[in-house]
């Protein structure tokens, strides 16, 4: 999954340039890591304007969470989709999906996993651990509604088995053996 890369300033806007600039370092070294005066020195922007546009580092995180969590649902539909029209089963899908994420250099886990682990230290904790659950919850509706799962049950344990694939990868794990631990997993829960 592709973002549009901070450094590239033409034609997005100085707002866009500090979300997409945080969203780098937000989502590579996580929220509690990157001060503000990073923030402004990568996004090669005065403290006056950065403040002009975001007056607080607790509205970056709102914003990079939300610009996150639409960006990676697009892809994963995306890429979800194009996996099931081409005639896999469910588990073989959403384990392609993930596998595709996991291996890619971008991957640094679940951006929503690792807000909610941060979120004990910022001011915000509610409102970040709730952008955190609505994005499980809709990734939970995409695997539903793509997939035509409609056992809530079934659709409940099977984020519970991606979270902790997402998991596994992020500690380095063999991609192929938590992808191989994820299918067999899929197949069970699906009947497949």
């Amino acid at each position: 999954m592709k973002t549009e890369p901070a450094g590239n300033d033409t034609k997005i806007s100085v707002r866009d340039k500090i979300l997409l600039t945080a969203h780098d370092l937000f989502y590579s070294t996580g929220f509690r890591a990157t001060g503000v005066d990073t923030l402004i020195k990568a996004s090669k922007v005065t403290k006056v304007t950065f403040y002009r546009h975001f007056p607080s580092k607790s509205l970056l995180i709102l914003a990079y969470l939300r610009y996150r969590h639409e960006i990676w649902l697009s892809w994963f539909m995306t890429t979800l989709r194009r996996h099931l029209d081409e005639g896999e089963m469910p588990s073989d899908a959403i384990s392609a999906t993930l596998y595709e994420w996991f291996t890619s250099p971008e991957f640094h886990g679940c951006a929503f996993i690792n807000a909610s682990a941060e979120a004990k230290s910022e001011d915000i904790e509610s409102e970040i651990k709730e952008i955190c659950r609505n994005h499980k919850c809709e990734t939970k509706n995409a695997i539903a509604l793509l997939t035509k799962i409609a056992d809530e049950r079934v659709v409940n344990e099977i984020m519970l088995l991606v979270d902790g694939a997402i998991i596994h990868a992020q500690m380095g794990m063999d991609s192929e053996t938590v992808m191989n631990a994820l299918k067999r997993g899929l197949e069970e829960l699906t009947g497949q």
